[in-house]
């Protein structure tokens, strides 16, 4: 079998998460620990010294190390339905039974701050977590957007969500707000989001240095280190590699024929397995709509209006319109030859526009797109041998 060049920033990267983890356990005994969503603006709290908790990566790490069905069969046993996010069936299943889940489990919460601006799931998810820890919930509510840039009413509204929440934060955690450690952290977390943005790039290099489950990999700072010199020191390095790599012509999929964009989360519990057939076939992924959803725009200037406006244009709470302009856009900068689609039955506010996505690609681009259903962590739901009969298909016609 053909080999594929490892990227060695992408181990460092994985030895910085495990002692983030590690380190929140031990920290969570004499610290406040706050579990967020992926889309609540984690500087607030990182400024207040208010250790974070993302159980969507959680749940990620329960679908990579192939957890996941049993513990979303405990929360299907405890009455979740079936047919419910696999992040959410799989960290409540963990909440209940934390001996069987990955790390046993994440440490006790003492607050939640749930923002509804992925999906309406979270919401009742974090309504669980808050009955079953018994601790307080913060919903801070973010309205869809149907046309973009948002309203500057909606950015009104959502900004003085965010000093409520820090009003909030202060009565239940004794934490105080600093502004000049404020703007700090929004600092670290701007040139983050601008290194992420370059890491990003490089895919636009024949060959591209870097595949899409790489980057599902390298991703993990961006979302829960935002705000924090080490996410800095880790996209320093992996810059520095993919760099390396360009000015020495090697590319992550070696005699790359094929350039491929994708969409969605990731298959966590086939990640490197599902690209195989792909990269065998000289096909690379040299860019996706989950990853860059994290290249928001911080304002360090207008600190919660500037929160407001990116964590309001998150790629998954923007309309149809906006979405479809991304992703051809992606398209063109990337110079793709196809789209695959995961129809991600967990996610279905990321999965809902395939079909238009599809359409658009192919009558306007030309670009062939293959939809694939599968789940990001609930594994019942893959069906290898259609979709490797599938993906055979689609590479014949590139």
């Amino acid at each position: 079998m053909p080999k594929y060049p490892r990227l060695q920033s992408l181990k460092e990267i994985n030895g910085v998460m495990t002692r983030y983890y590690v380190q929140r356990k031990a920290l969570a005994r004499v610290r406040p620990l706050a579990y967020v969503t992926s889309g609540a603006p984690v500087e607030i709290l990182e400024a207040m010294g208010i250790l974070t908790l993302y159980p969507e990566n959680y749940g990620a790490i329960c679908g990579a190390t192939r957890a996941s069905v049993g513990l979303c069969e405990v929360a299907e046993g405890a009455g979740y339905p079936a047919d419910l996010c696999s992040y959410a069936r799989g960290h409540i299943g963990a909440v209940m039974r934390p001996k069987e889940a990955p790390l046993k489990g994440l440490p006790r919460p003492d607050v939640l701050i749930c923002c509804t601006n992925i999906c309406g799931t979270v919401q009742k998810w974090y309504e669980a977590l808050a009955e079953l820890y018994g601790v307080p919930l913060f919903l801070l509510d973010v309205p869809f957007q149907r046309q973009t840039p948002p309203e500057e009413h909606i950015i009104s509204y959502v900004a003085d969500q965010m000093r409520e929440l820090v009003d909030w934060l202060g009565a239940h955690t004794g934490r105080r707000l600093k502004e000049k450690k404020f703007r700090s952290v929004l600092e670290l977390s701007r040139e983050a989001i601008a290194l992420w943005q370059e890491v990003l790039s490089f895919g636009r290099h024949c060959p591209s240095p870097i595949n899409a489950p790489d980057l599902f990999v390298a991703m993990a700072p961006i979302v829960s280190l935002r705000g924090t010199r080490q996410a800095l020191d880790c996209y320093r390095r992996l810059k520095a590699e993919l760099e390396e790599r360009v000015s020495q012509g090697v590319g992550a999929v070696p005699g790359e024929r094929y350039r491929l964009l994708w969409d969605n989360i990731a298959i966590w519990y086939q990640l490197y397995r599902f690209f195989r057939p792909f990269m065998d076939a000289g096909a690379c992924f040299v860019a996706d709509t989950y990853t860059n959803a994290w290249t928001v725009e911080l304002d360090v200037d207008e600190p919660f209006g500037g929160l407001a406006r990116a964590y309001t244009g998150v790629f998954i709470n923007i309309g149809l319109p906006a979405r479809l302009e991304t992703i051809a856009g992606l398209a063109r900068r990337f110079e793709v030859d196809g789209m695959v689609m995961h129809a991600n039955r967990s996610c279905k506010p990321f999965t809902i526009t395939q079909s238009d996505v599809r359409d658009v690609l192919r009558d306007e681009l030309g670009l062939p797109a293959l939809i694939l259903d599968a789940d990001m962590c609930d594994s019942r739901l893959y069906n290898e041998g259609s979709i490797k009969e599938r993906v055979a298909a689609f590479l014949e016609m590139l």
